[in-house]
């Protein structure tokens, strides 16, 4: 009987692998696989495997410029049948994207039918459209049948193919990249190929050039929609030195006048990957939902031309507010970004600035250029060879004849009789009998003296570091000249510019649909903004325990400011307040303020216009508003109470003398230029108290004087002339108020 066996006991298994380690290798492998073979592209010719693979495939089906096309779906059995085992639809899709002028600066693949648009459509079948390849992807595998580059066998074994393309053409710089691998990404915009190869001459003539001085050469990507970049230069030299950055790129527009006062706003150009269809929704949703409260119409009027027409929502509108809306919401401005990670040497994935690619591109064009001086002087030298034994044949032709005639071995007995070589010996073998004329004989000697001088040339070159750089600087002079500025598909189209720095508060008043406004807070602090200018409040409900505090008209493009006990200014939007059909919510929780903290006041921002702020101790000081609107949830520290004060009023600094009445009921009116302007602080003395503190301040004009409500509701009207006992200094205990005084002692109703 077999022993029974025990379930904590592992069996046995010569095949059992660690998981973990299993996990780790299998892994490890994948990412290194997405790394090296799909994402990232390789430095020296700035091409993925799959598109290195394409152009190669083609050009073996003879698919150069010029010639007939032949259908994609050709290309693409041959590109996944010999060199790339994967689906039929990736490799298509990286096939149309090499052919849209749209996509890429400079098209690789010359496609013929429907290869997709701008709008986002997509291409036809592979079965109905025809490609063959361009003038800029004949650069960059020209060199292939002179061992300029190394070869390795296909994933199946039965074909070679490059490891990398002798890359004549800056292809990486100027049709950029994008990918996404395993913990890594790279993005790498379009650039001008003229303004590449003008610096790479510059960084062969000077090996040490800084970033500042190729900046001045290539100011930034050439994107082939066009558009205009907004960055700064200081950003735009930070990005190209680190190899990480983006720049914002925005649509190119103009106003159309038509007539009577009327215009409209047309936009030519788009920023690069941004689907026009898909960004007129965008711009008819936002339009719909009423964000867009300038915009009255929007259609797209493209045919060959991008042409899409913006309708104001009145003649009245500023163009250029209503762009910077636009621009604030839709795609009309993006950002583009940068992130150089390639393939160091075709191994290591690295991220490398400007300069440094650059550098690395030139390293390879002079690698190839010597690899293929080298093939070709190997080539000289065999037809050399041969040629000498030509020679040596010419001068007994009737003994080569008779050897060759009646030998057993002619090719022995030629080596031996003449002192050949095999190769010279085979050749002679292998010559046509027409080959003997005399005229035979002078060309051979004219085509020996060219090689001979050609093989000079050749060592000379091997030999000289300096002469194989001006070979590199020779090819990229004519790629410079083929692509030069004044060239169709070589001209810059992607401008500089600047955006506006003194809209952004006008924008975003003007992207609010502008109602009026009634702003309520009640005593405990909860806040709504009712619609319209509301005259009667009597009839306004409050949750239980609850009173009306205080309120204000307004309108949705208003910001409210809220001072807090300690001393902070909020800012909201009126827009942003909770609607009036219920009893809002509370203010504390829509700023996030402590438990400690209280609501001091709520007023109105207007540009330049001045406040007075008191704390409850009466120490106070006068503001601008300029300096107290806060940019931040966390608000701005305008006042600093000192311990055991608290911010407690903000009014209106619009007269010329201050009136302030403390708790104990003693008022004082002095000067209001006795008070200082500051941006913050704990202020100066306004009121003197033995005890209590400040109850309520105002300031007033003291030509039209002092005015006060009764609890009736009654006006009240003191001249200076009347209140002359109660005109003092600044930080003076004042005299106990007139006769009427309200005993609230409050200047308000």
């Amino acid at each position: 009987m077999a022993d029974p066996i025990d379930p904590a006991i592992p069996p046995e298994d010569d095949d059992a692998i660690d998981l973990k380690e299993a996990l780790e290798e299998r892994y490890l492998a994948y990412a290194l696989s997405t790394i090296m073979h799909r994402a990232l592209p390789d430095v020296r010719d700035g091409m993925k495997p799959v598109h290195r693979r394409l152009l190669f495939a083609m050009r073996a089906l003879r698919l150069d410029p010029g010639q007939p096309f032949k259908k994609s779906a050709r290309v693409v059995g041959d590109v996944i049948g010999k060199f790339h085992p994967h689906g039929d639809t990736a490799v298509y899709e990286a096939l149309v994207r090499l052919a849209q002028d749209f996509a890429v600066r400079y098209p690789l693949v010359d496609g013929q039918g429907n290869f997709g648009t701008v709008d986002g459509d997509g291409a036809a079948a592979m079965r109905y459209t025809e490609a063959r390849l361009t003038e800029v992807a004949k650069l960059l595998l020209d060199g292939l049948d002179e061992d300029a580059v190394d070869f390795r066998e296909t994933y199946d074994g039965s074909e070679v193919e490059p490891v990398v393309l002798p890359g004549g053409f800056p292809n990486l710089l100027a049709n950029g990249s994008s990918g996404i691998a395993v913990g890594m990404a790279t993005n790498i915009p379009p650039h001008n190929a003229a303004e590449v190869a003008e610096a790479a001459l510059h960084l062969i003539k000077h090996p040490e050039a800084r970033l500042g001085t190729i900046l001045e050469i290539i100011k930034g990507p050439d994107f082939p929609t066009g558009g205009l970049i907004i960055e700064s230069p200081d950003s735009i030299a930070e990005a190209y030195r680190t190899g990480r950055g983006g720049f914002r790129t925005r649509a190119i527009w103009n106003v159309e006048d038509l007539g009577r006062g009327t215009w409209q706003i047309v936009v030519t150009e788009i920023p690069y990957q941004v689907q026009k269809s898909r960004l007129i929704e965008r711009i008819a949703e936002l339009w719909e939902a009423k964000k867009l409260p300038l915009l009255g119409d929007v259609r797209d009027e493209s045919a060959e031309d991008m042409r899409i027409v913006l309708e104001p929502r009145a003649k009245t509108v500023d163009a250029q507010i209503l762009m910077e809306s636009l621009f604030r919401l839709t795609e009309l401005e993006t950002r583009i970004s940068l992130n150089m990670n390639v393939l160091m040497g075709g191994q290591v994935p690295r991220v490398v600035g400007l300069v440094e690619v650059i550098r690395a591109w030139l390293d390879h064009l002079k690698e190839v250029a010597v690899r293929r001086a080298d093939h070709r002087l190997s080539k000289v030298v065999h037809r050399l060879e041969v040629l000498d034994g030509f020679l040596i044949v010419y001068l007994d032709l009737d003994k080569v004849i008779a050897i060759i005639r009646n030998a057993d071995d002619a090719k022995a007995e030629l080596i031996a009789e003449f002192t050949l070589t095999d190769t010279q010996a085979e050749a002679i073998l292998n010559m046509r009998l027409r080959s003997l004329r005399r005229l035979e004989e002078m060309e051979i000697r004219r085509e020996h003296d060219r090689l001979t001088a050609e093989r000079a040339e050749l060592e000379e070159l091997l030999a000289s570091e300096e002469k194989q750089w001006a070979r590199v600087a020779g090819s990229i002079r004519e790629v410079k000249a083929k692509f030069g500025k004044d060239t169709d598909l070589g001209a810059r189209r992607t401008q500089f510019g600047e955006a506006p720095t003194n809209l952004p508060d006008v924008v975003a008043e003007a992207m609010i649909e502008r109602e009026p406004v009634t702003v309520v807070l009640s005593a405990k602090g909860w806040i709504r903004a009712l619609k319209g200018h509301v005259k009667e409040l009597d009839g306004l409900t409050f949750r239980q325990d609850d009173t009306l505090r205080e309120w204000l008209h307004a309108e949705t493009t208003d910001k409210l400011l809220v001072l807090t006990t300690d001393g902070r200014i909020y800012t909201m939007g009126c827009d942003k307040l909770p609607g009036g059909r219920g009893h809002g919510e509370p203010l504390r929780l829509l700023l996030e303020l402590g438990a400690e903290v209280e609501i001091a006041a709520m007023f109105l921002f207007a540009a330049g216009a001045q406040w007075l702020f008191a704390t409850k101790l009466g120490r106070g000081f006068i503001a601008v508003s300029d300096d107290l609107v806060a940019n931040t949830k966390r608000g701005r520290q305008v006042m600093s109470p000192a311990e055991g004060d608290a911010a407690f009023r903000a009014v209106p600094a619009n007269g010329d003398y201050v009136a302030a009445i403390g708790e104990n009921r003693k008022l004082l009116l002095f000067p209001v230029e006795q008070v200082p302007t500051l941006s913050k602080g704990r202020g100066v003395r306004l009121q003197r108290y033995k005890d209590g503190g400040l109850s309520d301040i105002v300031t007033f004009d003291g030509a039209e004087g002092l005015v006060w409500f009764d609890t009736g509701g009654r006006r009240h009207v003191r001249t200076l002339d009347q209140l002359a006992e109660y005109r003092g200094e600044r930080a003076s205990a004042g005299r106990m108020a007139p006769p009427g005084f309200p005993k609230s002692n409050s200047f308000k109703p």
